[in-house]
């Protein structure tokens, strides 16, 4: 049976480069919304973060109708650390919309997502978008995606991949690029031309594999998938089993069912193949189980997801100012919250730690883990977060690293400074690439090395430079490298701090905290712009005499502070620093709060070095 009536694909593509955007006049061309009905940008990001940050963080389904034909689109991330999700969802689609940005060409995520979509032998269109842009290369980035294809050892099919030229923002799509487009008839007629219908056998045994998972505090766990063979009806007795872990099937039932129409989830009382539903009622469902029925169980084969290559210990906090701000705040809670992320995630990796109160939380990047911390935090977490640390691996008895492929776009008068602070961090040269009065680097960078690289390039390029990064492979580990050059200011004492605290300390370097900040001993609330750390006391208090009232003085100017973001954070802190997470606060302390059991162990630990 071939469904001519519907079409599976997914929007792939590199961050920022529009995919939200063009899934945004999709739905408004395709008639999901009234003729004066209120609607939003990029409605598909409906998380705070993804509002907050413009991107996309999770994989997200949506239809449109077009003339009799239902096209189920799925809005996928551009972020290099949310591949997995990228990943996960590919089995679940006949074909992809590949968009490249008309002035950037293709970019590290798009190598990516193009290479997994291709050894899944998915139909590719590729859309040049932005073609309104005053910088737009049309011609030129055509010949750059015809060679990522051949790259990338595309077939003949593959190779002949149609190309469309939108304006997302616009609304606009046309087939040649010196023809300006009204709107995006032509690119629905190119889906409907090119992309494959699913198939399948409308009468054979139900078999449905899960590529999502949503909650609901309602229903509970509600899986997400496309129905490969038979039919699914609402009450059913059905079967889940898994492909990769075996063990024994375990019974469920149907309880209700639903098909994705616009933004909504419409109940239905059946499904057939090739279909994307959501069912609940299967308590226990994970992302990669097959739904099966009772007489015939055949678990289908799950992509496998690429492997985490960072690390952070999540522990208790410990801290003097512990269980102030936060409703969850022991390992328990920690450990239930850390688990019950991985349903959901599959390239998240979590373990047990070293002691009980700590895990080890292991992930693609370091905003990968940035949001699942901030996520957490605004659940009402607190949490410990050390600093992150690559996973080596042993490659044929060799010690080998995660090394990541760097694309820089930054004007040319930039191009020494990047080039001096990238070769230092062990970098290694392979393109650079004269574009008008900017340039085109390309690198491979050791992972640890790019820790705290993104402030330090921003100031570098003058916020004028764009870096991309994308894990390339795993080779040979590079050796020691020094990548953070300061030291700390540590608070000496608890208290609240003041401004003559402050203003004896800043000139010592830059301060992380204003006025009347609590502040407890070995804390940081500072940076020493030379290595080695400094105890300052920034609660600090003028003695009053007599004859001498505290305004007798001239005013203290003190210099603004600095407020460090959470990945900010995370790039800034060295080994024996951690980040203390708390529903209103983050902050910055040693490990070791005392200042003089600090003080014993650096020189214990210097001695032993010697």
């Amino acid at each position: 049976m071939v469904r001519e009536d519907l079409r599976n694909i997914a929007i792939i593509a590199h961050v920022d480069h529009g995919k939200t955007t063009l899934v945004d006049e999709m739905l408004r061309q395709g008639g999901i919304y009234r003729e004066n009905q209120a609607t939003t940008e990029r409605v598909m990001d409906s998380g705070d973060l993804e509002k907050e940050r413009g991107i996309t963080i999770l994989a997200k389904n949506t239809a449109v109708h077009y003339g009799d034909v239902k096209i189920n689109i799925i809005d996928t991330p551009g972020h290099a650390d949310f591949g997995g999700e990228v990943e996960r969802i590919l089995k679940m689609v006949n074909g992809v919309l590949l968009l490249v940005d008309a002035a950037e060409g293709p970019m590290p995520q798009t190598r990516f997502v193009l290479e997994r979509a291709l050894q899944l032998n998915h139909r590719v269109i590729v859309v040049i978008n932005k073609i309104d842009k005053p910088d737009a290369r049309i011609e030129e980035v055509q010949d750059e995606v015809l060679e990522l294809f051949f790259e990338l050892n595309a077939n003949d099919e593959q190779l002949d991949s149609p190309m469309i030229f939108c304006s997302g923002r616009a609304g606009t799509a046309t087939d040649d690029p010196s023809v300006e487009g009204t709107d995006l008839r032509p690119l629905f007629d190119k889906i409907l031309e090119y992309m494959p219908a699913p198939e399948g056998e409308e009468d054979g045994e139900l078999q449905m594999l899960v590529s999502s998972i949503d909650y609901n505090d309602y229903v509970g766990r509600i899986g997400i998938g496309r129905i490969e063979r038979g039919v699914v009806k609402q009450n059913q007795e059905v079967m889940i089993s898994n492909f990769h872990t075996g063990g024994t099937p375990k019974r469920a039932k149907i309880v209700s069912l639903y098909q994705i129409d616009g933004l909504v989830r419409v109940p239905v009382e059946s499904a057939k193949v090739g279909d994307i539903v959501c069912f609940s009622g299967a308590e226990n469902i994970n992302i990669g189980d097959t739904v099966t029925s009772a007489a015939c169980v055949e678990p289908l084969e799950f992509v496998k997801v690429s492997e985490p290559t960072m690390e952070m210990t999540f522990s208790v906090n410990n801290s003097p100012f512990a269980g102030k701000e936060g409703k969850f705040v022991t390992s328990r809670h920690l450990r239930e919250r850390l688990y019950k992320e991985l349903l959901k995630d599959v390239s998240l990796r979590v373990s047990d730690g070293d002691t009980t109160e700590s895990f080890q939380v292991a992930g693609r990047g370091e905003m990968h883990l940035a949001i699942l911390i901030e996520t957490m935090r605004r659940e009402g977490y607190e949490v410990v977060c050390s600093t992150p640390k690559v996973l080596f691996r042993e490659i044929d008895g060799a010690k080998c690293e995660p090394v990541e492929r760097v694309i820089i776009d930054c004007p040319d008068i930039y191009n020494g400074a990047v080039m001096e602070k990238l070769g230092a961090r062990k970098g290694e040269l392979i393109t650079m690439e004269p574009r008008g009065t900017r340039t085109r680097l390309e690198y491979l960078v050791p992972s640890r090395c790019l820790f705290g690289y993104r402030s330090e390039f921003l100031t570098d390029t003058h916020g004028e430079g764009i870096l991309n990064t994308i894990f390339d492979s795993y080779q040979p580990y590079k050796g020691e490298v020094t990548t953070r050059f300061t030291g700390s200011l540590v608070a000496s004492e608890a208290g609240e701090a003041t401004s003559y605290g402050l203003f004896n300390s800043q000139d010592r370097g830059q301060m992380f905290i204003g006025v009347q900040t609590p502040v407890y001993e070995g804390m940081i609330v500072g940076s020493n712009p030379k290595q080695g750390d400094i105890a300052v006391n920034v609660c600090k208090k003028k003695h009053l005499t007599a004859i001498r009232s505290s305004g007798a003085d001239e005013a203290l100017r003190l210099v603004p502070h600095k407020v460090f973001s959470l990945e900010e954070a995370i790039e800034y802190i060295a080994d024996d620093e951690l980040i203390e997470v708390t529903p209103k606060s983050i902050r910055l302390r040693k490990r070791i709060l005392n200042t003089e059991l600090r003080l014993k162990e650096e020189a214990r630990l210097k001695k032993q070095n010697q």
